[in-house]
């Protein structure tokens, strides 16, 4: 007998799992915050005798070799990989004893793509396949981006996943679990994934990487690559150098004096409310990631690499987990933090700022000059439809274009209202009058509004 638990990263759209069977196991692509994969570990009663990494990461930093360390498990890296820690190199066609009571053993598979040096892992129980590591490979409907390593080499990374898939449809049997680490809300998947698991038989079906031949399937996914998150740049390189241990005890406690400092010597402070608590009031100049958002992926994306960030959250649950979220990214350490209420982040005699929000319906009651419509959606998002008259620039780059948002009240919106918020509070701090439409997108219609399409 065997299991396999999977560990979510929901914020970041990925997956680790933990696999074996009753006395040790193999850990795939863990999450930076280690703790939570040795709880899993001792819940089952095992001992974890191997990591394993699909590939260099790079959309979040790998927890891989410090619980490798802090176990004392092998730690497996593909032999293509440039690191610079020790590690067990891993060839096409290896194969490790995972538990050898339960007949247990992981081979490993090359399937470059996602990256030049990428490794899938099949696990076969007593010789069969029953399920497949895919890191980003092949994902849930879908393959993983091949633009993230060298410009230079997309097209070719692109003709390599066709190749994997197709290699891993040939040699593994149907009923194979499919269990890729990206694919969940990653930018790191070429495509939307639908659903939460899959097997080979079911994406021969469904995946074009299965169903198109190479061409048309390389010039498909080359057309639907989005926009890559500014923080992957220093992600690869962590996981080349050797992360750090984490650290999650709690940041130094910032007063009202120290957030106004830190707000004028131009440091981010950021407020972890819902959208809703941070428009009706929040200290002037404080931007609102919120803490059950996709906090990690925006802020790390937005905030300029290695400016100090002081976080304020309702609550000490509330900072720890975002803190937590942070690491993940390589946001390492709040400068300084405080939680409560607003009214006890503002110095004595200050006011508190607030902003309007608002639907598409009341939109569509204020026409005519003086209202500005910016959509901060992606250019994917807008090529399939966009407010007639509406500015667009995309919110990753709000920060450096403010100066080209024009003169009037500014009303806000994306698809459903976070990224909104965001971009409020930007503007906000910034100055401007604004508005946040906190409204799901396909309500503009039907209120009336114009939708135009490129």
């Amino acid at each position: 007998m065997f299991f396999i638990d999977t560990i979510e990263v929901a914020g970041l759209g990925n997956r680790g799992y933990l696999a074996g069977g009753g006395r040790t196991a193999v850990v795939v692509d863990p999450p930076r915050d280690i703790d939570r994969v040795i709880a899993a570990a001792a819940r089952r009663g095992v001992r974890i005798a191997q990591v394993v990494e699909t590939h260099v990461h790079n959309d979040y930093v790998t927890g891989g070799l410090q619980l490798a360390r802090v176990t004392g498990a092998a730690y497996l890296v593909p032999a293509g990989a440039r690191v610079s820690y020790d590690r067990v190199p891993v060839h096409d066609g290896d194969r490790r004893e995972v538990d050898s009571t339960a007949g247990l053993t992981l081979r490993a598979l090359a399937t470059p793509g996602h990256t030049p040096h990428h490794t899938s892992y099949v696990l076969e129980e007593n010789g069969t396949a029953v399920a497949v590591f895919t890191g980003g490979s092949l994902l849930i409907g879908t393959v993983g981006r091949p633009d993230l390593v060298e410009p230079r080499l997309t097209e070719d990374l692109a003709r390599a996943q066709h190749a994997s898939a197709q290699r891993m449809a040939a040699e593994l049997p149907d009923d194979t679990a499919v269990l890729p680490t990206h694919g969940f809300g990653s930018f790191c998947s070429s495509g939307r994934a639908e659903g939460g698991s899959t097997t080979i038989g079911r994406e021969k079906t469904s995946n074009e990487a299965l169903t198109r031949d190479v061409d048309s399937f390389v010039t498909g996914l080359l057309a639907g690559l989005d926009d890559v998150p500014a923080y992957y740049a220093h992600m690869g390189p962590a996981n080349a150098a050797g992360p750090a241990p984490v650290d999650l005890t709690p940041p130094a406690v910032a007063d009202t004096e120290e957030i106004a400092a830190r707000l004028a010597a131009g440091e981010w402070v950021v407020d972890l409310r819902n959208r809703v608590a941070f428009a009706e009031g929040h200290v002037a100049g404080s931007l609102n990631f919120e803490a059950e958002g996709q906090l990690a992926t925006y802020l790390a994306w937005l905030i300029p690499w290695g400016r100090p960030v002081t976080l304020l959250a309702e609550s000490a649950e509330q900072l720890a987990a975002a803190q937590r979220e942070l690491v993940r990214v390589g946001i390492d350490r709040p400068a300084a933090a405080a939680t409560g209420e607003p009214a006890h982040w503002a110095r004595r005699g200050e006011s508190l700022a607030s902003f309007p929000r608002a639907t598409f319906a009341d939109l569509a009651e204020h026409p005519g000059d003086g209202v500005v419509v910016l959509d901060v959606r992606r250019n994917s998002e807008r090529a399939s439809g966009f407010l007639d008259g509406s500015v667009h620039i995309p919110l990753h780059t709000l920060h450096r274009r403010l100066h080209e948002v024009p003169a009037g009240q500014v009303w806000v919106h994306c698809a459903g209202g976070m990224r909104a918020a965001i971009a409020s509070s930007v503007l906000d701090a910034a100055g401007r009058d604004v508005v946040a439409v906190d409204d799901s997108f396909a309500a503009a219609e039907k209120a009336g509004l114009t939708i135009r399409t490129p």
